[in-house]
């Protein structure tokens, strides 16, 4: 592993259950935030809320994309477990 590039290996920890769960929680987290606010700004930090869930539901993430690693969670562990 520690031969792999730090941005892989950012990716792999993002894709494990640490990674994800932290995206989930932090999602749900603007969610309730957007709720309760209400207003249009409520509805906006809600809607950007819902981004990080279902991203973290289905392993993808668009921090790796930032730092140059692969979309999916499933490459990323797989690169650093070859």
């Amino acid at each position: 592993m520690s031969d792999q590039p730090s941005n892989i290996k950012t990716a792999a920890f993002l894709a494990g259950p640490v990674g994800r769960w932290g995206r989930i929680i932090l999602g749900a987290a603007l969610v309730i935030i957007g709720v309760a606010t209400g207003g249009i700004a409520g509805v906006i930090v809600a809607l950007v809320g819902l981004v990080p869930v279902g991203l973290g539901m289905s392993n993808r993430c668009l921090i790796s994309r930032v730092i140059g690693a692969p979309w999916k969670g499933q490459d990323a562990i797989d690169m650093v477990n070859s």
